[in-house]
């Protein structure tokens, strides 16, 4: 038996999205900047992408600009709009527990000359509003703080924490790290006060290497990429339409019956945690119901190391994360895990169960009978 539990590293496609892809790659495979037919088909599936993806945040179609994934997204999100609004000031919030390509450009950010507050959460992964409200300062020109946290599932209070930010200064931008969250939560960026969200599509059973940035239209930005103009001069560069054109496909499918899609997932994680609460020597990191996100479940395995557990789990065709999947190449201990107060001797002992549509309850049970096989064994071997 074969179960991924990885998919908030990456999703297997649905298979319309499949067959969208296909399509723009072998027969509407026109440039959308030409000017013949082939061009124009080309650029209607942007505009449909655009189309969809604006309706499923009940924003307009003009406000959201395709991009290469979430890690553009971010770096678009933080550096466009740190470069254009330096004049009103230089200072930045954010957390401890965000994502590499948010906290790496805002260690850019600060090698230009800003200057970053950084939150810190509660052993749930909440950040503190108190905290908030008192590091605004007159020259904070931009608040960025994730939906959902991609290890352990914490859910920030995103409309509270735009209006306590709007509510001190109007002219401070809020950006979201929605990468988690889109899919998974209704989202309306409007109504909860958000300025700036990035997504990426292969969180949510659509293509790799293409995502999108919603920008208010009264959001001040700079481009990072500079050629062609496309994207009215935003980002220039031939439009990825097949991902595109995926993305918009599959943020039709996942917003369809949204909400039966969430409880189904959501159940999984549940029936998950209770599962492995059960097991001797295990800690759950994450919460039960909507008070995480419906798709993490983080766990800590009292002496067993997460690299040893994660290999001989893949042996058993169970594939789990370690941490954050973008940050495989550069192994260290989670930044996430030492914020919420994970013990020290757990740091290293922690795995992450993601979920996705395509996952069963079988999946976790013949998961739970393997772990539990597993656990005295590699416990046994285990040294300090």
């Amino acid at each position: 038996m074969e179960a991924y539990f990885d998919n908030s590293a990456t999703t297997r496609v649905f298979d319309s999205v499949k067959d969208i892809v296909v399509k723009t790659m072998t027969e509407d495979y026109g440039n959308p900047s030409a000017k013949h037919r082939k061009g124009m088909e080309a650029e209607r599936y942007v505009r449909q992408a655009a189309a969809d993806i604006a309706r499923t945040l009940k924003v307009r179609d003009k406000e959201i600009l395709f991009t290469s994934g979430g890690t553009e997204s971010n770096n678009m999100a933080l550096i466009g709009t740190a470069m254009a609004n330096q004049r009103a000031g230089k200072h930045i919030i954010s957390t401890r527990i965000e994502h590499a390509s948010v906290y790496k450009p805002l260690e850019y950010l600060e090698q230009q000359g800003f200057e970053v507050t950084y939150l810190s959460v509660d052993s749930q992964g909440h950040i503190s509003l108190e905290e908030l409200e008192s590091a605004i300062r007159q020259d904070t020109i931009l608040v960025s703080i994730m939906y959902v946290n991609n290890e352990v599932g914490a859910i920030e209070p995103v409309e509270q924490i735009a209006s306590l930010v709007h509510g001190k200064n109007p002219s401070i931008l809020f950006h979201v790290d929605a990468i988690q969250a889109y899919g998974k939560l209704a989202i309306r960026p409007k109504k909860q006060g958000i300025d700036l969200l990035s997504v990426s599509a292969h969180k949510i059973h659509g293509p790799k290497g293409v995502g999108f940035l919603y920008i208010d239209e009264r959001v001040k930005i700079r481009p990072l990429l500079y050629g062609g103009g496309q994207q009215k001069d935003m980002r220039s560069g031939t439009e990825n339409v097949p991902g595109i054109a995926g993305m918009g496909q599959a943020a039709r499918e996942i917003y369809t019956d949204h909400q039966q899609k969430v409880e189904y997932i959501t159940g999984l994680k549940d029936y998950m945690t209770d599962r492995m609460a059960s097991l001797p020597g295990v800690t759950v990191n994450s919460r039960k119901g909507m008070e995480s996100a419906p798709q993490i479940v983080s766990a800590s395995f009292q002496g067993v190391r997460s690299e040893v557990l994660l290999h001989a789990l893949e042996d058993k065709g169970i594939y789990v994360s370690s941490g954050s999947a973008c940050s495989s190449n550069h192994p260290a201990i989670s930044g996430t895990l030492k914020a919420i107060g994970v013990r020290q001797e757990l740091l290293d002992s922690t795995l992450r169960f993601s979920f996705g549509v395509f996952n069963t309850k079988e999946e976790i049970d013949y998961c739970m009978e393997v772990l539990e096989e597993l656990l005295p064994v590699l416990r046994k071997y285990h040294r300090g």
